[in-house]
């Protein structure tokens, strides 16, 4: 199996980095808040958020988000009114108490072409948040699905996927 998507696609990976794991009134609060945003994201379909899969690295937890546009992705971390500001506030107050203590980092990516494989696993990352669709017997190999940019599936107009 392979994904479909043929709008625009941004990646964003954000995390949290314990830094001092004895401080865990500088750390949970984080862990806590989360929750609500993803919650706030799932729950409107309007959002620009299209699936998220949530990672345990060595110095914290950190997430892989989808997004359908970078424009909806900063809309949503600027919004007054939604769970981002206020947490960024929020941490920005903790972080000056206890300076280094913990961390926030994130990545973004616009992405112009993508190339998935799934094989005897369920669907999960970029395939469960857009659509899965079969490989296509010409796009067996990962070059050939890379080149197709755009039309993840392989199949030309018209034409189906094996």
């Amino acid at each position: 199996m392979t994904h479909q998507w043929d709008d625009e696609l941004v990646v964003f990976h954000i995390g949290m980095t314990i830094n001092k794991w004895w401080r865990p009134d500088q750390w949970m609060p984080l862990m806590s808040d989360m929750p609500k945003m993803l919650t706030e994201l799932a729950t409107d379909p309007e959002s620009g958020l299209l699936g998220f899969t949530m990672l345990l690295g060595s110095r914290g937890p950190y997430l892989v988000q989808y997004w359908s546009s970078l424009d909806k992705l900063y809309a949503y971390a600027s919004a007054p009114s939604q769970e981002h500001r206020p947490a960024w506030t929020r941490f920005n107050k903790r972080a000056r108490s206890a300076p280094g203590a913990v961390g926030i980092w994130h990545e973004t990516h616009v992405v112009e072409r993508a190339e998935t494989i799934y094989v005897a696993t369920p669907p999960m990352g970029l395939p469960k948040a857009t659509t899965i669709v079969p490989v296509a017997s010409r796009h067996d190999r990962a070059q050939a699905r890379v080149a197709d940019g755009r039309t993840r599936s392989g199949a030309a107009d018209g034409e189906t996927a094996d």
